[in-house]
């Protein structure tokens, strides 16, 4: 059913032409992405489809009983409320129908043939149905968790930060489940944690929604449609970001156009999807089936959950292993560094090597101090103990705040601040200015524009620019992504991934550091820092898996501790016999695998198995791998066995 059809719409700003005779229907249950360049239009659109601003011409037709609400990007809150307050403040009519029905129960318990009384009964079922009311308070108290809001729970609402705030008004939303959800760049000021979290949320309540944002990871998750704006006019694309790609350049081929530099980077994307991203959804598919299965068998055996616990810590394990080191130049060697702030850890006895050309993602929580190490890398921040030891390189610096920007000077007096027309590259080589402003998507009128009249994604675009003419050895950015659109993404991923220096980044990303990252800086929180050479996607992955079982696996103990009789003794700790086995075995296996590796060594010396016997060599070695394959089950055994044991506990 269509909620909400455009036709033939056109809108002008000033003297542009943004959108020219366009036609848009979003059908219930649907979730469609708008993408595009910065300034395309994409806001306009989203903006006349909540009937905030006008089309010059014409007709937008809405379904009268639909009601659509939107994430503005500086909510507003009303005085003196807490956090907690400033939710419930949003989800009045729902708390309303749910004690409404509450009292109609009641007067139907005593006068069941009240017509009347059932027709609003049904009603209001159907309602809170819709919007699936009906345990807001622990909603409320999940999406408080989830968004990283508890501890603000009672703190003035107006005194947190714009991101903050933006994270209540995003909880509200959810909460209050709009017939319509309009979201322009919901991820932004959200970790990937919460990321995940909304992705569950909206596709698990069924949302219909029109949502705006450069993270492909997130479209290509939520995304039923793609609809991008292009030329004033709309092109859609059914499905997520990895089908749209193969889609425009099929679209972009049979056109026969000559667009050479985008068909690239669709290329570059498809390949590296077909590489890796099916692969891992497979993996991940596997891996659900298996955790699904799980609950079922965990009630009969409740050793299959912690074998597959431990199946996936060794997972995710055997990733983080760097192997053989090629002679790369060292840029920085870290030992046990150490630094809190607050009283809160946020990093502990981190060592860390960073060589030349190594792409490192340093992800993670929000607050949990990835940015603190950046500053601390550069000489910004002094750690409170451990050694940095930093050779002779140049570092270029990437951050949120774009302080390489003078908002006083134009674009061609931040390029070329002794005058000229030509931009010396890091590379040695030379470019005319508008050439190399337009690989950025800078139109050459742009060129005499003071910096401070430019948007925020304007502005990281001619900061990453500015860096790009830089000779260093070593890139930091911290959130390079924020504010780009996907084509400006495309641009940067490929000076990235052909810069030939070290590169250290903080991004939520998660699709950008798939395609970028080599090896992973993970903040756990409380000063624990993880490093991985796992592809971000599938950490995440597996993590979830492992926090899935670990929440079954906590279920499992409670059951057990409840219907467990008192009267009967449990056994709480190996019996001698096992503890003195596990005890011997180590020294025992050691002794087989020396005696293996001995015997293996006669085996490829002629002098050596001629003197002893060859059959009689190969005969003594079958007898003691046997004996190892024994000794090694049993010690597994009671491995297992000693972690059951506390586990029961």
């Amino acid at each position: 059913m269509a909620l909400i059809s455009l036709f033939d719409i056109d809108k002008n700003y000033d003297v542009k032409q943004l959108l020219k005779g366009v036609n848009f229907t979003l059908n219930e249950g649907e979730r469609v992405a708008i993408i595009g360049q910065n300034g395309c239009g994409k806001s306009t659109l989203l903006k006349i489809i909540s009937n905030e601003i006008e089309p010059d011409s014409g007709r937008r037709v809405i379904n009268s009983r639909v009601i659509i609400d939107s994430l503005s990007q500086n909510p507003k809150f009303k005085d003196n409320l807490n956090v907690r307050d400033a939710i419930e403040a949003e989800l009045t009519e729902l708390k309303e129908a749910k004690e409404r029905y509450d009292e109609l129960s009641n007067l139907l318990s005593s006068d069941f043939n009240n017509k009347a009384l059932l027709e609003e009964h049904s009603n209001i079922v159907t309602y809170l149905d819709h919007h699936n009311a009906w345990n807001l308070d622990d909603k409320i108290e999940r999406v408080l968790q989830e968004f990283k809001l508890k501890e603000y729970e009672y703190r003035d609402v107006n005194s947190l930060s714009g991101g903050e705030q933006r994270r209540v008004a995003l909880a509200s939303l959810i909460l209050k489940k709009p017939d319509i959800l309009l979201l322009d760049e919901p991820t932004n000021h959200l970790d990937v944690y919460m990321v995940e979290f909304l992705e569950d949320i909206l596709i698990k309540e069924k949302f219909t929604l029109l949502i705006i944002s450069h993270d492909r990871h997130f479209i290509n998750t939520i995304a039923t449609r793609i609809v991008e704006i292009e030329d004033m006019s709309i092109v859609s694309y059914s499905g997520g970001y990895d089908q749209f790609l193969v889609k425009k350049e099929q679209r972009m081929q049979s056109m026969k156009k000559e667009h050479e530099n985008l068909l690239r980077f669709l290329k570059k994307e498809e390949e590296w999807l077909n590489r890796g991203v099916r692969a891992r959804l497979t993996r991940n598919q596997g891996r659900k089936k298996r955790v699904f299965e799980l609950r079922e068998k965990a009630k009969k055996d409740p050793t299959l959950i912690r074998k597959m616990m431990i199946e996936l810590e060794r997972e995710k394990k055997s990733f983080n292993s760097e192997g053989s080191i090629s002679k790369k130049k060292m840029l920085f060697d870290i030992e046990d560094l150490s630094y809190s702030i607050g009283g809160k850890n946020l990093i502990e006895n981190l060592t860390i090597r960073i060589l030349q050309r190594d792409k490192i993602a340093v992800v993670g929580h929000n607050g949990s101090g990835k940015s603190t190490l950046l500053k601390i890398l550069l000489g910004r921040i002094e750690p409170d103990r451990g050694v940095i030891k930093k050779g002779e390189f140049s570092i270029g610096y990437f951050d949120q705040h774009r302080e390489m920007l003078d908002d006083n000077k134009s674009i061609v007096e931040t390029f070329l601040p002794k005058g000229g027309d030509r931009i010396e590259l890091d590379n040695g080589k030379s470019m005319h200015i508008y050439a190399y402003l337009k690989s950025f998507l800078f139109p050459e009128e742009y060129l005499t524009k003071k910096i401070g009249y430019l948007s925020g994604g304007e502005k990281n675009r001619i900061a990453l620019a500015l860096l790009f003419t830089k000779k260093v050895d070593c890139l930091i950015l911290d959130e390079p992504t924020n504010d780009l659109d996907i084509q400006t993404i495309n641009i940067l991923e490929e000076k990235l991934i052909n810069f030939q220096g070290a590169l250290i980044f903080v991004s939520h990303d998660r699709y950008f550091i798939d395609k970028i990252a080599s090896k992973l800086l993970i903040f756990k929180g409380d000063g624990v820092v993880e490093e991985s050479y796992q592809n971000y996607s599938e950490y995440l992955s597996i993590e979830k898996s492992i926090n899935e079982l670990y929440k079954i696996d906590n279920e499992i103990k409670k059951e057990i501790k409840i219907t467990t009789p008192t009267k009967i003794k449990k056994q709480t700790k190996l019996s001698y016999k096992d503890q003195r086995d596990l005890d011997r075995l180590p020294n025992i296996i050691e002794e087989l695998e020396s005696k293996i590796d001995e015997l293996n060594k006669c085996l490829s010396n002629p002098e050596c198995y001629m003197q002893r016997g060859l059959s009689e060599v190969a005969s003594e070695l079958k007898e003691l791998e046997d004996e190892y394959e024994k000794k090694s089950d049993r010690y597994l055994e009671l491995l297992e066995l000693q972690e059951e044991l506390e586990y029961l506990k």
